[in-house]
C-alpha cells in the first residue's frame, strides 16, 4: 500500500526557531510513521493560506500546520472553503497555542508528531464570519487587539508575557462600544467593553474562560463583558482565572449557532488571534466541518514532554461509542519547564 502524502507547512519564526532546528528530526519521525512528506516554510502574511488552498487542489492526504495560532489560523483560511478537506495535523510552536491547549496536543514536537502518527480524527466546527474563518475565538473590544497589536519579536523574547504588558497599558484607556447584537435567542442593544465568541475552553490561555464550550457540538459560546468601572473589570479577570466569571452580573453568557453584530462605532474583529476586519459581521458555525488529528485515549495533554504516546490500534473506535474524551485540561499552563524542556 502506497505511503500517505502530508503536506508540512511551518513558519520559520515559530517557537524561537524551533521548526528549523528540527525540521530534519520531525520528517524522519514522520517517515518512518509512514508519512511521505514535502513541506513549505511561509514567507509572509497569507502564504499559509496560499499553501494550504494548493495543498488541498493538489489531492495532498493529510495536511501538518507547525506554527503558533496565527499559522493555524491562515491554514484553516486555505482549507475551510475546499469540498474534500483532508484531515489537519497541528505541532504546536507558538506563545500560547490555544487550540492545541484545547484539544490536548502536546507542545513537545515529537510527542505532537507521535498525535498525528496514531492516524485518529476527531470532526470539530469552524467559525465562519462574512468571508473569513477562526477555529477558536474570535471577538471585538480594546482588549482583544493585543494578539495583533504585540510586535512579533517581543512575544518571541517574553512569550505570553507580552500580551499581560500590553494589557496593562491599555486598561486605563479601556472605553465601552455600543453593540447591537442578534443571536439564536432574540436581538439586544448593550454598551460592552469586549465580545467573545469562544468555539472552544480555551481562549488567551485562560482554560477556563468558556468552560462548557464544546469543539463539536455546532454551537458558540458567547460572552459579553457589559459596560463597566476599572476596578469591576479587573475582578472579573480575576474570576475568569478560576472559571467563576459566569454568573458575575458583569457576565452575558449564551449558547448560540448563528451571530450578528452591528456597531455605530468602529470597531476591530479579532479571528484566532488575527486582525479578521471590523463590524458589522456575520458569525455562523458549521458544525464538524475538519477532522483534527487528536489523542485517540484522550491521554495526552499540552504540557505533555517528549515521549512516545502509546500506539492502540485494536482499540474500538470510541467515536462510535459516542464517550467523551477528557481533553479539557485544567490548571497552570508551566511554560517555563516546558522551554526547559525544549532547549534540553
Amino acid at each position: 500500500m502506497a505511503a500517505k502524502r502530508a503536506r508540512l507547512i511551518y513558519n520559520p519564526t515559530s517557537g524561537r526557531e524551533e521548526m528549523k532546528r528540527r525540521l530534519p528530526d520531525v520528517l524522519q519521525r514522520l517517515e518512518r510513521g509512514g508519512l511521505e512528506t514535502s513541506t513549505h516554510a511561509t514567507v509572509g502574511e497569507g502564504d499559509a493560506t496560499l499553501a494550504a488552498a494548493e495543498a488541498v487542489e493538489r489531492g495532498f492526504d493529510i495536511i501538518i500546520a507547525a506554527g503558533g495560532d496565527g499559522t493555524l489560523y491562515e491554514v484553516i483560511n486555505g482549507m475551510a472553503e475546499k469540498e474534500n478537506r483532508p484531515p489537519l495535523g497541528i505541532i504546536p510552536l507558538g506563545t500560547t497555542n490555544d487550540f492545541a491547549r484545547a484539544l490536548g496536543i502536546p507542545r513537545h514536537w515529537d510527542a505532537a508528531v507521535d498525535v498525528i502518527l496514531q492516524q485518529y480524527t476527531v470532526a470539530i466546527d469552524v467559525g465562519k464570519v462574512n468571508h473569513r474563518y477562526f477555529i477558536n475565538i474570535a471577538g471585538g473590544g480594546s482588549l482583544t487587539e493585543l494578539t495583533y497589536e504585540v510586535p512579533s519579536k517581543l512575544k518571541t523574547m517574553i512569550g505570553q508575557l507580552a500580551y499581560y504588558m500590553k494589557g496593562l497599558e491599555k486598561l486605563p484607556r479601556l472605553r465601552p462600544i455600543k453593540l447591537n447584537i442578534m443571536t439564536d435567542a432574540g436581538e439586544m442593544q448593550e454598551e460592552v467593553m469586549l465580545f467573545l465568541i469562544s468555539n472552544s475552553n480555551s481562549v488567551g490561555g485562560f482554560e477556563r474562560l468558556a468552560p462548557d464550550a464544546s469543539l463539536s457540538d455546532g454551537l458558540f459560546d458567547m460572552l459579553i463583558l457589559r459596560k463597566c468601572t476599572l476596578p469591576e473589570f479587573i475582578r472579573v479577570v480575576t474570576l475568569a482565572l478560576r472559571g467563576e466569571h459566569l454568573d458575575d452580573p458583569n457576565i452575558i453568557y449564551l449558547q448560540t449557532k448563528f451571530v450578528q453584530v452591528t456597531s455605530p462605532d468602529y470597531v476591530q474583529i479579532n479571528l484566532d488571534g488575527e486582525f479578521g476586519g471590523t463590524l458589522p459581521c456575520v458569525f455562523t458555525n458549521l458544525p464538524r466541518h475538519l477532522h483534527i488529528f487528536v489523542d485517540e485515549t484522550g491521554q495526552s495533554s499540552y504540557k505533555q514532554t517528549g515521549l512516545p504516546l502509546p500506539h492502540l490500534p485494536n482499540l474500538p473506535n470510541l467515536q462510535q461509542l459516542n464517550l467523551k474524551l477528557p481533553w479539557k485540561h485544567k490548571g497552570g499552563h508551566d511554560e517555563d519547564e516546558q522551554d526547559k524542556q525544549d532547549k534540553e
